[in-house]
């Protein structure tokens, strides 16, 4: 059953609403974590990336992209995996999670702890101007101060080559526990790092080893840089839209950046299944505690009973060009303005 609500549209989405008033529409059974459904997910992953790398191991050279890009996607469903875990909808035990976390997060080489702290931080500022640190657009003013370089290298980053910007995310923010607050953060920021740098540093030396160098290229590099496609596409088509504002912390408030300030998106359905639903995104920040499993009976009722104020996509190339040609700099009358219109302003 679900909460029906009594509201008027021109006034619900008031600096008077709460988180709460949104979570209470959904019934109890979306928070439900169910084992077989949670262990199915990894028997469903652990298949497809199989799959992926036999189908890489003997597939002639003209269908090697395909077989990367099918490799890659599966290989996303580790990372979702490593998600959930990060939420604690996987299991009900903190020790099932944090293992299960770090093995399938570890074959993406990213720290389980580090990321999961900085991504925390995420839903507890989404859209939050200068405290949110995903995908925040740069101010005007910022990006004037800043060396030609890196206003170069912010352009790519917001522009064609978007595919790329979680590797220096993942280079730059998850690895440096001196970052984190000192105390237990800090040493499980630290110990996820350690994880990650001494397995990279036994396990790529075997596959090397084992296939050369090509073979560690062919079965691994290129799968995961498909996987950094998803990583940052999902990340910048969740919370980018010309219409979707970023508000400063005195104006924020947190039922509307999580209902309003995310993008539900329809990718073809083959990408969501080997991803596990991670498209559906607006009842995620609803509530972590949501198992990917049960975003989709989440979604319909959240669209039910707040439809109107939810943001729903295609994913096409005119969506992303529509992203990369025009979210540029953030400017809080008009949201968005483009680098073209920056330098003709300057």
């Amino acid at each position: 059953m679900t909460l029906s609500l009594d509201r008027d549209p021109a006034t619900v989405l008031s600096p008077n609403l709460k988180l709460k008033h949104i979570v209470q529409s959904l019934p109890k059974e979306v928070f439900a974590k169910d084992t077989t459904q949670a262990w199915l997910m990894v028997i469903k992953t652990i298949v497809a990336v199989t799959l992926g790398m036999a189908a890489i191991a003997f597939a002639p050279w003209y269908l090697l992209p395909l077989a990367w890009v099918f490799t890659g996607t599966a290989m996303t469903g580790c990372f979702v995996i490593g998600h959930d875990c990060a939420h604690r909808s996987f299991s009900t035990s903190r020790k099932v999670n944090d293992l299960v976390g770090h093995l399938f997060m570890l074959t993406l080489i990213y720290p389980f702890h580090g990321w999961r702290y900085g991504h925390n931080n995420h839903h507890k500022h989404t859209n939050k101007m200068d405290v949110d640190n995903a995908w925040q657009p740069w101010r005007p003013e910022d990006y004037k101060a800043a060396p030609t370089w890196l206003q170069v290298f912010y352009q790519a980053m917001r522009g064609r080559l978007w595919w790329l910007a979680s590797l220096p995310h993942w280079a730059l923010v998850h690895f440096d526990w001196r970052k984190f607050p000192a105390g237990k953060t800090r040493d499980d920021v630290k110990f996820s790092a350690l994880v990650v740098i001494i397995g990279a540093a036994v396990m790529f030396p075997v596959v090397i080893g084992t296939v050369g160098v090509w073979g560690f290229v062919k079965f691994w590099l290129l799968p995961w840089l498909v996987y950094h496609f998803w990583m940052s596409t999902f990340t910048i088509v969740h919370h980018t839209a010309a219409d979707i504002p970023f508000t400063p912390e005195g104006e924020w408030n947190e039922a509307i950046a999580q209902l309003s300030g995310t993008v539900h998106c329809d990718y073809p359905r083959w990408v969501e299944f080997l991803c596990h639903d991670i498209n559906v995104h607006v009842p995620h920040h609803i509530s972590t505690a949501i198992p990917s499993y049960r975003l989709r009976q989440a979604h319909a009722i959240v669209k039910e009973n707040w439809g109107e104020y939810i943001k729903e996509r295609k994913f096409t190339w005119e969506m992303m060009k529509d992203i990369t040609d025009k979210c540029h700099l953030y400017e809080k009358n008009e949201f968005y303005q483009t680098f073209r219109e920056f330098d003709a302003n300057n």
